[in-house]
């Protein structure tokens, strides 16, 4: 028996907790599912729980745009869109069936095919969202203009909560491909960065790229020739298409570490370089995952000096897990966050302390 999903208009309840968190001068520490909890620093606060304000708002495949409530389960939003044979591109990773849009939006991390479709970023078209002001505004569509010229959409995505409470979004969306197919080749690092370059070059139709355990793993997407001519050209074995699941979702053998787990994010088409413990290539080596008992500054000056950043997806004590900001730019974040949430009443500390 087919269960029908959930809809639920609760914004009226959200803003009263704002409204009143405001008057007391109480922080807010927001939650969906929980499932990236994990995942910068622990939020202080009176919790606002937003799984109740959940449901599809609107959607006409026709228009590739979806729009749907925060506490929306990450899940109902793929099989909605499965149903209708469309797609979140982006492919957001869960970590749990409880993850919900709102979070999705707030943490914008993105799966295997991030390079070549774009971020959570890039598919946010709108939102509504309620400010430290405890206004309900719709970004794009009401009075308010965009703070100082920015697109407060966008901005929301990977703000960690910090900028305000997300209530809804619109997101564009696209069909699913025609053809697909995954293999494996054995290949080492070195080999598979010369080969990635290869297709690049060719105008391969790849989708995803990981390099684990000695083996170039590869996805391929798009119309049948081009799918099929590509497999001609890369040769290697089937994979389980479970495997991107997989990876996506933290589920390999490689995750299963007691190391602190580091994510390397790179410029693309960055050369290989030696890290500090067992690595995993993804997005073609512009993401590189770290098992390491390396201290953080090592490896964060690994990082900057190739050009990136580097964030512990480990909660330690004594660890800040996002790359410390330098002062213009943390000066930057301060007067964002003073705009949207002047009493800081929405994640304070989750990114940065101070924030």
């Amino acid at each position: 028996m087919r269960v029908e999903p959930v809809s639920m208009d609760d914004s009226e309840r959200l803003v009263a907790e704002v409204s009143q968190a405001l008057a007391s001068g109480t922080p807010l520490a927001i939650r969906g599912g929980n499932s990236k909890a994990f995942l910068g620093r622990p939020a202080q606060g009176a919790s606002l729980d937003t799984r109740s304000h959940r449901g599809v708002v609107s959607y006409d495949p026709t228009e590739l745009v979806i729009t749907v409530r925060a506490g929306t389960p990450l899940t109902e939003l793929n099989a909605t869109l499965d149903a209708a044979e469309q797609m979140l591109p982006c492919e957001p990773p869960a970590f749990g069936a409880a993850a919900t849009i709102g979070g999705m939006v707030a943490t914008g991390l993105a799966g295997p095919r991030r390079p070549w479709a774009g971020s959570v970023r890039d598919f946010v078209l709108g939102c509504r969202v309620i400010t430290g002001q405890a206004k309900h505004l719709r970004f794009g569509g009401e009075v308010m203009k965009n703070v100082a010229g920015y697109d407060v959409s966008r901005l929301l995505a990977g703000s960690f909560g910090c900028l305000g409470l997300i209530t809804e979004v619109s997101l564009k969306v696209l069909p699913k491909p025609r053809a697909l197919a995954s293999v494996a080749l054995e290949l080492d690092a070195a080999e598979a960065m010369r080969e990635l370059s290869a297709w690049r070059r060719a105008v391969l139709p790849v989708s995803a790229a990981c390099h684990v355990d000695g083996r170039l793993h590869v996805r391929l997407e798009g119309g049948m020739g081009s799918v099929a001519s590509a497999l001609d050209r890369i040769g290697g074995t089937e994979l389980d298409p479970r495997f991107w699941d997989d990876l996506r979702e933290h589920r390999l053998a490689f995750f299963d570490d007691t190391r602190p787990l580091w994510r390397l994010s790179l410029p693309n088409a960055s050369p290989l370089f030696d890290l500090p413990g067992d690595t995993l290539l993804d997005w073609a080596g512009a993401q590189r995952w770290l098992k390491s008992d390396a201290p953080a500054a090592t490896i964060r000056q690994i990082a900057h000096a190739a050009g990136g950043h580097a964030t512990c997806f480990t909660p330690h004590a004594d660890t800040e897990p996002f790359t410390p900001l330098p002062p213009a730019l943390l000066r930057f974040h301060r007067q964002l966050k003073q705009q949207l949430d002047p009493r800081g009443l929405f994640n304070p500390g989750r990114l940065y302390a101070g924030l």
